[in-house]
């Protein structure tokens, strides 16, 4: 028989760990492209949890939670800039006289 060793968080029997598919889906509504990753790593978790790689399930779930950080956190920035930019160029545009020919 061969000695077997499991990661310190990844021994059998341990809860799966959270999958973030919530956090995932929703993450879409901020940045489309860096949500994809984060709901493809968040779909991976239960899987590789129920074939035994737990260290694997930690992993996908580390990633899809990173993922869906970076796609809220960058959504979040481009608007501020959208909104920012709008409002400039709205405050600009109002005293500029306008000439009726």
């Amino acid at each position: 028989m061969t000695d077997v060793s499991y990661p310190q968080w990844g021994t059998p029997g341990e809860a799966a760990p959270k999958n973030y598919l919530v956090f995932a889906i929703l993450s879409i509504l901020c940045c489309w492209p860096f949500a994809i990753p984060a709901i493809i790593f968040a779909s991976q978790v239960n899987t590789k949890y129920a074939q035994g790689d737990y260290a694997g399930a930690q992993n996908s779930s580390q990633k899809a939670k990173m993922w869906s950080i970076i796609a809220i956190v960058l959504g979040l920035v481009v608007t501020v800039i959208a909104v920012i930019l709008n409002i400039v160029i709205a405050a600009s545009d109002y005293g500029s006289p306008t000439y009726v020919s």
